[in-house]
């Protein structure tokens, strides 16, 4: 079952969070382009190209368009990786009581 549905996902405090995590990166001198391999792999289990692509767009751009047949899996994928705007944090989730 398909579905052109998409759903747009905007981090409303991107700007602001962006600012604060560089300014943390400058302070810590973590800025850096040496790489020690010439062919650096990184392989990230059970996350797919079409997700990763969207979530460093997300990342990049603070938005992304996302189809509703991909959005479940997507939030899985981020909320695994902890990304900052689309993955629940100890503080977003509501406990029952």
């Amino acid at each position: 079952m398909s579905s052109d549905q998409q759903f747009f996902l905007k981090w409303n405090d991107f700007q602001t969070n962006m600012v604060t995590s560089f300014r943390h990166l400058r302070d810590e001198k973590s800025f850096t382009d040496e790489n020690p391999s010439k062919h650096p792999i990184i392989i990230l289990k059970d996350v797919s190209y079409i997700h990763l692509q969207a979530i460093l767009e997300f990342m990049y751009a603070g938005e992304v368009n996302v189809s509703q047949e991909q959005l479940p899996a997507f939030l899985k994928t981020a909320d695994r990786l902890k990304v900052k705007g689309l993955a629940e944090t100890p503080s977003s989730i509501k406990r029952e009581g």
